[in-house]
């Protein structure tokens, strides 16, 4: 049964010794959480348990990548962690860890993107965008529920370009309700009769 001869440091690891060659390194909190230690055997039972650490420190890794870019709603995190050939109960733990500290946060998620999309188009593209990123329905109603109401964002719009039918066919396409374009409409068809 192979032995832990030594444990260096090597920067922010630990360089692993069994049998008195270099075997590899480990990140500190994985070679404790295992138990390793000068004269410790890596018996089947700690290998095992030592290589769920590293795939979960794997997982953890992909997760603080993509979380410290952007916010992530869970079934974003949850994909990318698929993609990365992360298994489904190593998802869980990571997802869960990841909620508990903070890092992950759906209604946080939505009131953030719905903030950001408000600028770009109505609510049926906010409700759209944030259902395809898998919030839940109640959680995407009260994000763009919290958003300015239509009616202010179209006249934004229309301020800045003109109440024209390329005005109108530009907010349509970008998800504002039928509802509050009928006056802009109107408008628009009150200029086009003689």
């Amino acid at each position: 049964m192979p032995t832990v001869t030594a444990l260096r440091r090597a920067g922010s690891r630990l360089a692993v010794e069994l049998d008195g060659r270099p075997w590899r390194t480990l990140p500190v909190h994985v070679a404790v959480e295992a138990g390793l230690a000068v004269g410790v055997e890596l018996d089947r039972a700690r290998a095992c348990a030592l290589a769920r650490l590293l795939r979960r420190e794997q997982a953890e890794s992909v997760a603080v990548r993509a979380l410290a870019r952007r916010e992530q709603s869970r079934h974003t995190l949850e994909s990318r962690l698929e993609r990365a050939g992360v298994a489904p109960e190593t998802r869980r733990e990571v997802l869960g860890r990841a909620t508990r500290a903070g890092l992950l946060d759906d209604a946080r998620f939505a009131n953030g993107r719905a903030e950001a999309l408000a600028r770009l188009g109505g609510d049926l593209l906010v409700l759209d965008d944030l259902c395809r990123h898998g919030v839940d329905e109640a959680t995407a109603h009260a994000a763009v529920a919290s958003l300015p109401p239509e009616g202010e964002r179209i006249a934004r719009i229309v301020a800045a370009r003109g109440a024209t039918p390329r005005t109108l066919r530009y907010l349509a396409a970008r998800g504002f309700s039928e509802e509050s374009l009928e006056s802009l409409v109107a408008e628009v068809e009150s200029r086009a009769l003689p």
